[in-house]
């Protein structure tokens, strides 16, 4: 077995909730004691489908503003960059200050470093925060927060998947945007949420390693009318 070595601890605002952050051989992880690995760079396939795949509904749009809510590993921020063009704008939110400084360190390297590209806008704080901003004009925004909408580690969260939080997050769309969601699991109440506040709702599942294998994550894609 690879030894594992401890980099650093952080604790989730609004909760006493820790997280940890271990170097395992040739990967990172975080995890939170007790409750297993969140995340790691070996694994990240399901974060790479969220960008990917939203944007390859969306189509060739120019100068693309995205909000990605939560920075994880970077993988997700990293494939968005990567589907658009030099004029971009994509906005990660990440509530752990800790993370971000993970990221901006050897941990990114796994992604290739998207923090260090001009196109990235960090904000540090709840997500919630940017969504709610009058005329924020995304195209896209990209939601993998906790586990999902059943898997809540902050109470908080629980506002940006009931129907206050997806109403918000739809004025902040620009016409023809989408709300992309990762989950962990199917959630039938969150689909029926979705078409109530007025999406128009597809859905998905994928595996989180990118040859196929593993456990099946889920995605909605939430599309705005007008």
């Amino acid at each position: 077995m690879p030894r594992s070595t401890l980099l650093g601890t952080a604790r989730i605002p609004d909760t006493d909730v820790e997280l940890k952050l271990h170097e395992h051989g040739d990967r990172f992880a975080i995890s939170i004691p007790g409750r297993g690995e969140l995340m790691n760079t070996r694994v990240h396939g399901s974060e790479i489908a969220l960008a990917e795949r939203t944007l390859a509904r969306l189509g060739p749009r120019a100068a693309m503003r995205i909000l990605i809510g939560g920075l994880g590993m970077g993988f997700t921020l990293a494939a968005a960059l990567k589907a658009v063009d030099g004029e971009a704008e994509v906005v990660v939110a990440e509530l752990v200050p800790e993370v971000v400084e993970w990221m901006r360190g050897p941990v990114g390297e796994p992604a290739g470093h998207p923090l260090n590209d001009p196109r990235t806008m960090v904000h540090v704080g709840d997500v919630a925060d940017v969504v709610r901003e009058p005329g924020a004009g995304f195209d896209a925004i990209l939601m993998d927060v906790d586990n999902g909408p059943e898997g809540l580690i902050r109470t908080e969260n629980d506002w940006l998947y009931g129907e206050a939080g997806l109403r918000a997050a739809y004025r902040a769309l620009r016409p023809g945007g989408i709300l992309a969601v990762w989950s962990a699991s199917p959630n039938p109440r969150f689909t029926g949420r979705l078409g109530r506040v007025g999406y128009r709702v597809d859905a998905e599942t994928v595996r989180p390693h990118r040859q196929g294998r593993g456990a099946r994550h889920h995605l909605w894609y939430a599309c705005r009318h007008n």
